[in-house]
């Protein structure tokens, strides 16, 4: 029998060997599943490219201009005029107003709720506006008007003369979830078709004087031009109209807040059939229920809205409300706080008959109301407005011309055209300025030549309503084509 034999050294060797071939797996396999989890983690993040390829057809940019000119009442008064100095140090002085020709404008967003050319955008974005703008993703242009406003909702309803346009689908808003992503698409600072991403922070969001809206709360970057624009949800619905950002700065600080699209279609069917938003009101003057209040009410939680007061001549008399009472429901909505009172008995149409459960000395008795109506809001007060008309020899763009100069013809090596002396309404809008020179006017397919400052006034004033023009137009040596269309209305309002 023949024995082998293995120095130690050696087995220690092959041992050494056998441990770094497991030690090597096992670091693969933990790679290998380090990899795993990533790529499924990066499955789990939204992609968003697909949702905005297919919904920023719907969205619009807004441009609302104010043509007419504020001129204040306190103009008329001269400087030793018995006025406080907080208000002097604000009241407008000599020529310090506006010229006649600068219009006011605000641009916004909105989004297409009908095929017919219905649109939805917030009321601030179109208040005060003469002329509104509607710009489709595919650059056609439209001039809107203004079906009906709610400015307790901040809601407006637009119309254009359209059909066959794309439409926004809309989801529920109570399903949304804190925490889950959102996506708003608008016109930021003018920037159209801007996407912002983040995720909803808070739901039902009472803000100062806003008692009537329950606001979606998100981190969603929102800016000036955003407002009016959807708030779409993962799967390309619109839960949302993007209202309002809290800000000391004037601009996005990561706490933006939208209107629930429930709350937006409820006021624009009403604008649409009334004109005006009815809302419900039962006349009483309401506040939380703390705990100490509850305990002390003998109330088990601090539920409910405490009446504080009531209108001597709301429906809340006839009704039986007294001071004191704790609403606790309304029409058999549970009233958690004194929050969603307002909310629940403004949804609730006028006239209608509701029941409220209150607590009362102990006991919870059910009294009956007939909802009243909310009174109509006027609109705020304003400095008289005075419309002043463009300049004489304004053509119905809105540019005032002259003929070259021998030396201006030299400087732009041009035998023709017609140098701007002045600039507004779609003009200017256009960003055509004084000492620009149009050289030639592009309309239905045909480029005109201008010779004059007369003959571009008459190939101007030619044009049809609404059409499209194009001028071509040199400032120093840069040449450029601005296009714009042709407004409705002639200088002075005329038709």
């Amino acid at each position: 029998m023949t024995l082998s034999l293995r120095a130690p050294c050696q087995t220690q060797y092959r041992f050494f060997r056998i441990s770094i071939r497991y030690l090597v797996a096992l670091l693969c396999g933990l790679l290998w599943a380090s990899a795993s989890s990533s790529a499924v983690q990066g499955r789990d993040l939204p992609d968003f490219a697909p949702l905005v390829a297919k919904q920023a057809p719907v969205v619009v940019n807004i441009t609302a201009t104010q043509s007419s000119r504020l001129v204040s009442p306190l103009q008329h008064l001269g400087e030793d005029a018995p006025l406080p100095d907080w208000l002097r140090r604000f009241a407008p002085k000599g020529e310090q107003s506006p010229a006649p020709d600068d219009d006011d404008q605000a641009t916004g967003s909105g989004f297409i709720i009908g095929a017919d050319g219905y649109i939805l955008t917030n009321s601030h974005v179109v208040e005060g506006a003469d002329e509104i703008l509607v710009r489709l993703s595919d650059r056609r242009e439209f001039a809107a008007r203004v079906i009906g406003r709610d400015k307790r909702s901040d809601i407006a309803l637009l119309k254009v003369d359209a059909t066959g346009l794309p439409v926004a689908r809309f989801g529920n808003p109570a399903n949304l979830r804190v925490g889950d992503w959102v996506l708003a698409i608008g016109s930021p600072f003018g920037f159209e078709s801007t996407v912002t991403a983040g995720i909803v922070s808070a739901k039902g969001r009472s803000l100062p004087d806003e008692t009537l809206v329950p606001f979606i709360q998100t981190d969603v970057a929102i800016n000036p031009g955003n407002s009016g624009g959807p708030l779409f949800n993962l799967k390309g619905e619109v839960v949302g109209i993007n209202s309002q950002i809290y800000s000391r700065s004037g601009g996005f600080m990561g706490i933006s807040f939208s209107i629930p699209i429930d709350v937006a279609l409820d006021v624009q069917q009403q604008l649409r059939q009334y004109g005006r938003v009815r809302r419900g009101r039962i006349g009483v003057v309401i506040q939380d229920v703390s705990r100490d209040v509850a305990d002390s009410f003998g109330l088990k939680e601090p539920a409910g809205a405490l009446v504080s007061a009531v209108d001597p001549d709301g429906p809340a008399v006839p009704a039986g409300i007294k001071m004191g009472d704790v609403i606790l429901r309304f029409d058999g909505k549970p009233v958690a706080d004194s929050v969603q009172l307002p909310r629940i008995v403004g949804v609730t149409r006028p006239g209608s008959r509701a029941v409220l459960q209150v607590f009362r000395a102990g006991a919870v008795r059910d009294l009956t109301i007939v909802v009243g109506e909310f009174a109509a809001e006027e609109e705020d007060a304003a400095p008289v407005a005075v419309n002043v008309p463009p300049p004489r020899g304004t053509n119905r763009l809105g540019l005032m011309t002259q003929d070259l100069t021998a030396s201006q013809k030299r400087e732009f090596k041009t035998t023709g055209g017609a140098v701007i002396k002045q600039s507004s309404g779609v003009a200017a809008r256009a960003e055509l300025r004084t000492g620009d020179v149009v050289t030639a006017v592009v309309a239905r397919g045909k480029t005109e030549e201008v010779r004059s400052s007369e003959h571009f006034n008459s190939l101007v004033n030619a044009l049809d309503a609404s059409m499209s023009v194009t001028l071509r137009v040199q400032r120093g040596d840069a040449v450029n084509f601005v296009g714009m269309k042709v407004p409705s209305t002639l200088p002075g309002g005329k038709r």
